[in-house]
């Protein structure tokens, strides 16, 4: 069996490691997907290398994270738009 076809390959993204256990194919599918995502600094690694990466943050639980600027969010506060001025 060919070390392609085996589920030792892993995804990784700017975001962290995306997806581990795959085949060679299967993470080929992945990346494609995650083109279509615009999701940048793909490449397979294996799942030994992946195992020492942190998982990647979701959209999701970023937003809820972060609400409003309180506790539990990124430590950043919200900015302040500036209104534009009338021509």
């Amino acid at each position: 069996m060919s070390e392609l076809n085996e589920r030792r390959w892993a995804v990784l993204s700017e975001r962290g490691s995306e997806q581990s256990g795959l085949t060679y194919e299967e993470a080929a599918a992945l990346i494609a997907r995650l083109r279509g995502e615009r999701v940048s600094g793909l490449c397979v690694i294996t799942d030994a290398a992946a195992a020492r990466l942190p998982q990647p943050k979701r959209e999701a639980e970023k937003t809820s994270e972060a609400g409003d600027g309180q506790a539990g969010g990124d430590g950043k506060k919200p900015r302040r738009s500036r209104k534009k001025s009338a021509p």
